[in-house]
């Protein structure tokens, strides 16, 4: 290890990275450090760990790696996915700063994310919104069938189905993932955070523009179901299990089937953080009455 690099103990520290060019490389150390550290005190983990993370020089190259073992099959190589992967990842400095600002929101917001490395290897929110990267990128390159081969091994594998067309911007945590769906059209932006089995769809069969778009700093709580090509304000929150059919203004909290606005639609309550970044499902309750809208 060289000389004066620290290793991340427990709990992880709450500071943020410096915010340089060099950020990339600082989350690498990072994810190394720890890496070491957990194949000492886990020595069952070492082959796997050095595998993964500590052979490679680099984040793109540990990524391709892991993803492409992750996402193959018998008739769709981890040879050529590891290449596929490495290729679009190099030429994009774009999807480079989007994985680590993904780390980040993982390591800030969730509790039960110990560190970077813990999100690089096990957090599948993750790895299928890295992996839908990609195919994003592949889909507007007019690659269209790999980028719908790549979407359908994500769903098998990950239970996360985003359509290659959607387009994510970055800070984005998908906390837990199983079950998320990301319509064609939808849009997210940037330091969203989505929980379980929320939909973002349409509303029948109709083509065109038919999904929802997602301000950034919003919040959507597990089981929250989006649909239409409606617009969710920016740092809005959808409480857990919400039916939401209409636009919600910036700032707000919609909960219920139909959702409402807390506060009513005149007048509707409004929260001074981000919710996508506090995480705080709850802040709207003060008492039991508040559960009668």
């Amino acid at each position: 290890m060289p000389t004066g690099q620290q290793l991340i103990q427990y709990p992880v520290p709450s500071y943020p990275p410096p915010e340089s060019e060099d950020e990339e490389s600082w989350v690498w150390t990072q994810i190394k450090a720890e890496a070491r550290r957990d194949a000492e005190s886990e020595p069952a983990l070492a082959s796997y760990l050095y595998s993964t993370v500590l052979s490679h020089p680099s984040l793109a190259r540990s990524l391709s790696f892991h993803l492409a073992n992750k996402l193959c099959s018998s008739t769709l190589l981890s040879t050529l996915l590891y290449d596929l992967f490495l290729n679009s990842l190099s030429s994009s400095p774009t999807l480079r700063s989007a994985i680590v600002a993904d780390l980040l929101a993982a390591l800030h917001r969730d509790p039960a994310c110990v560190s970077f490395s813990h999100c690089l290897l096990n957090y599948k929110g993750f790895l299928a919104v890295q992996a839908h990267r990609i195919a994003h990128l592949l889909w507007a390159q007019d690659r269209r069938p790999l980028a719908l081969a790549l979407h359908s091994r994500v769903a098998d594998v990950f239970a996360v189905d985003i359509h290659p067309a959607a387009r994510i911007g970055k800070g984005i945590l998908l906390d837990h993932a199983t079950g998320v769906v990301i319509g064609e059209t939808a849009v997210v932006g940037n330091n969203v955070s989505i929980l379980h089995h929320v939909t973002l769809g349409g509303t029948g069969k109709v083509g065109g523009d038919r999904h929802p778009k997602i301000g950034d700093g919003v919040l959507i709580g597990a089981g929250a179901t989006i649909l239409g090509n409606i617009m969710i304000g920016e740092g809005a929150k959808i409480g857990a299990g919400s039916v939401v059919l209409i636009d919600v203004p910036p700032r707000t909290t919609a909960v219920g089937n139909p959702a409402r606005l807390i506060g009513g639609k005149e007048k509707p309550a409004r929260h001074e953080d981000v919710p996508g970044e506090s995480m705080d499902h709850t802040s709207f309750i003060n008492e039991w009455s508040d559960y009668i809208i």
